[in-house]
């Protein structure tokens, strides 16, 4: 059997899907308020599982169980234009699990639980029978706490070594649930594939305008809910800045909304950009409250 070529590898395992869980991940050490003095090989490690490990095993086995699909959306993908030959595309995702579960190993239990977890999430969103992806509803929340949620868990438990104070759960779970409308955003491109593969995408079960708006609210409405517990928190510039960086969202989405299928692609790179800033600033306002309860 023929050997893929390393650029096709590395474009399998899509390193630009990285960023995410690597940022959810440093807000998840910045709000853990322990110094990062003398952790860094610790914060390595754990920036190298979130991204080029956990996520770059979800996307290979994504590929892999996706294949028809990007036969039809994506026909130079590397498994479907025949640059990952066979069935390496179904090995490199299994090597990468089992590798991410080694190095989440040397970090813990804490971190192994949250692998373990977001690897059962990331094989039953593409795999058969369960495959969550088929209906945009469960399969967005199951991308949306690996890409969010878990990292930003992982980053605080790393540096505490033990489960974090609640209030850094409290943000990881606002901004899980925001990042559901952010993945409604990435299905805006398949959408004729999705329908001819039965992929119930939101943009499929409700039609781009009703889905753009559901994602644009999904998005907001936790991020409100982030301003009220940094006001209740005594964080109140920290809370006006999210306030302003979700108003700068709202400007950008009611040009989105304007033209959901033409700019679903412009407004993940412009609104989701605010978005993710105001998850560092959430996480900066905790770091001194963290900092003081220690």
């Amino acid at each position: 059997m023929a050997t893929p070529a390393p650029s096709a590898v590395v474009e399998l395992l899509k390193p630009l899907t990285w960023f995410a869980p690597m940022w959810a991940f440093a807000c998840g050490v910045v709000s853990s308020g322990i110094p990062a003095s003398g952790q860094w090989p610790v914060i390595a490690a754990g920036v190298l599982l979130a991204g080029p490990l956990v996520c770059a095993t979800s996307q290979a086995a994504n590929d892999w169980f996706d294949r028809e699909v990007d036969a039809i959306n994506e026909p130079g993908r590397p498994i479907p234009s025949g640059r990952i030959p066979g069935r390496w595309g179904l090995g490199l995702a299994a090597a990468w699990t089992a590798l991410s579960l080694a190095v989440a190993a040397a970090l813990g239990p804490w971190i192994l639980a949250a692998a373990v977890f977001g690897l059962i999430l990331a094989w039953i969103y593409s795999a058969p029978p369960v495959r969550l992806k088929r209906n945009g509803w469960w399969g967005n929340a199951a991308v949306a706490l690996c890409y969010e949620g878990l990292p930003w868990f992982t980053g605080a438990a790393v540096m505490a070594a033990a489960l974090p104070d609640r209030r850094v759960l409290a943000l990881a779970l606002l901004y899980s649930v925001g990042a559901h409308g952010i993945m409604t955003l990435n299905d805006f491109k398949s959408v004729e594939g999705d329908r001819r593969t039965g992929i119930a995408s939101l943009p499929v079960q409700l039609g781009p305008a009703r889905a753009a708006r559901l994602a644009c609210w999904v998005m907001a409405l936790p991020q409100v809910g982030v301003i009220a517990l940094l006001a209740a928190w005594d964080r109140p510039w920290h809370a006006a800045l999210v306030a302003a960086l979700l108003a700068g969202q709202a400007a950008l989405m009611a040009r989105f909304l304007a033209d959901p299928r033409g700019r679903a692609a412009w407004y993940n790179g412009t609104g989701t950009t605010l978005y993710v800033l105001g998850m560092l600033a959430a996480a900066l306002a905790l770091r001194p409250l963290l900092q003081g309860a220690a």
